[in-house]
């Protein structure tokens, strides 16, 4: 039989204490700000010791978001490759600050998750920024249950699967008219590396942060590729160069350490901005050169999966939203 016992809790307010013994199970402990709740949970415990069922809680009670997140950090996020890691370390920072980061993995449920949800957006945080922190703690969750020994622990962010902030629409954002010259113009004033990356930017469609990782030992020039070891999805590719992509090679120096440029992801795009702005260009970021790239590649004539031979999407539903076809540019095709 369960006991229910009223105590002082946190600023004098009162509580509920749940106790449950049962023989052939480890004593049960919980407490609630109501009543109810403790009954509730009470029944709940009973019923599923009554039919065999039973699986401790007291671990997942006894530790906090903010202790699982501090173990998520040490055990799983350096398996991470390092840009991933470091986005990673940033999340868990802001998830630690939360009032929710104080309760038990336990008592989280998909309310909780919910109001997480409800306030962030209200806070103006955008949709794939909570969509990422949702993906952590969903994962956080299932390795408590899986692989620290909390079996009894229920998933509270798989509850809220149609709650979830609605993601923005993919860019679809170009160079139009003559931006590439204005573009190239302003590069070039600001100094030849940026002016590189960007004409090695659309030659490749290569993401910034393997832009910024190339070394000299990966380029393969009698076969015109250039291995990216590490990509965001994972899975190593070599991308074929162009005469021009090769051309800008040529360019330049060799550096001691054996990286092709010496430079930062986040220094490409502070970079890449002030050229922008040189340039009198709006709405333009050098994430946007990868949409451009791949546009360029199907105008070509490759066909989906040689340019994603190129680009390493996965699927083609994904190289679709970086794919932004021009009508005009199709009207020759068409006869």
């Amino acid at each position: 039989m369960a006991t229910f016992v009223a105590r002082r809790g946190p600023g004098s307010r009162r509580v509920w204490q749940v106790l449950i013994r049962r023989r052939g199970h480890p004593q049960q402990t919980s407490t609630f700000d109501t009543k109810a709740q403790a009954e509730a949970w009470a029944a709940t415990i009973e019923s599923e010791m009554a039919r065999g069922v039973f699986v401790s809680r007291n671990e997942a009670e006894a530790t906090t978001l903010r202790e699982a997140l501090d173990r998520y950090l040490t055990e799983i996020t350096p398996r991470k490759k390092s840009t991933t890691a470091a986005c990673e370390r940033d999340r868990v920072r802001i998830l630690t600050q939360l009032p929710l980061a104080g309760r038990s993995l336990a008592s989280i449920r998909g309310k909780d998750i919910a109001t997480y949800v409800r306030d962030s957006e209200k806070r103006g945080r955008g949709a794939n920024t909570i969509r990422l922190e949702l993906a952590l703690l969903s994962h956080l969750f299932n390795t408590a249950r899986t692989a620290w020994g909390m079996e009894g622990l229920r998933n509270p962010v798989e509850l809220i699967k149609g709650q979830r902030p609605r993601l923005p629409s993919g860019r679809d954002r170009r160079l139009e008219s003559d931006e590439e010259v204005r573009l190239r113009e302003a590069a070039q004033n600001e100094n030849s590396q940026i002016s590189a990356i960007i004409t090695w930017a659309i030659e490749t469609a290569m993401r910034r942060g393997e832009i910024a990782a190339m070394r000299w030992e990966h380029l393969d020039r009698k076969a015109r590729v250039l291995l990216v070891p590490e990509t965001k999805t994972g899975t190593p590719r070599r991308v074929p160069l162009s005469t021009a992509a090769l051309g800008i090679l040529d360019t330049l120096p060799r550096r001691l350490e054996g990286k092709v440029w010496g430079i930062r992801p986040d220094s490409i795009s502070q970079a890449f901005e002030r050229v922008c702005k040189a340039a009198g260009i709006e709405g333009l970021t050098f994430h946007d050169l990868r949409h451009e790239a791949t546009s360029r590649l199907f105008e070509k004539g490759l066909n989906p999966m040689q340019v994603a031979a190129i680009t390493g999407h996965k699927t083609l539903q994904m190289l679709k939203r970086y794919t932004h076809l021009r009508a005009e540019d199709l009207v020759g095709m068409l006869g």
